[in-house]
């Protein structure tokens, strides 16, 4: 399986609603529950409506698009990690899933992915 890096700095925000959120950026993943309004976006691209930040995250994708069908993939990524002690935030799109681990993490988290077999392209 590979792994594309993505190469820009995210931050994971809470926002009280979605009038400073600029959607034509590059990267917005927004979550709506009904506690809370999340996204999570480029560092640059932090909104200033912006009411809780933690910036300092670097992340990467599963390339490809996954079928539904699909079972345990981000299960054994996050273990790896896990096994590793590097925390994530992962999300997922309709196409495939993210994962996002603080930046100084990062690197020891693709090195231990690679060990573990994943092929990893930037």
């Amino acid at each position: 399986m590979e792994l594309k890096i993505i190469e820009h700095d995210f931050s994971i925000c809470k926002v009280p609603d979605l009038s400073a959120v600029h959607l034509d950026k590059a990267y917005y993943f927004l979550s709506k529950t009904d506690e809370e309004l999340s996204l999570v976006c480029l560092s640059e691209d932090i909104p200033a409506n912006a009411t809780d930040r933690d910036a300092g995250w670097r992340g990467f994708r599963i390339q490809g698009i996954l079928d539904f069908s699909l079972v345990g993939i981000l299960a054994k990524l996050s273990a790896v990690l896990a096994d590793n002690n590097i925390g994530i935030f992962a999300v997922s799109t309709f196409n495939t899933d993210y994962i996002f681990t603080k930046a100084d993490h990062f690197a020891a988290a693709l090195s231990a992915l690679a060990a573990a077999g994943y092929r990893i392209a930037d």
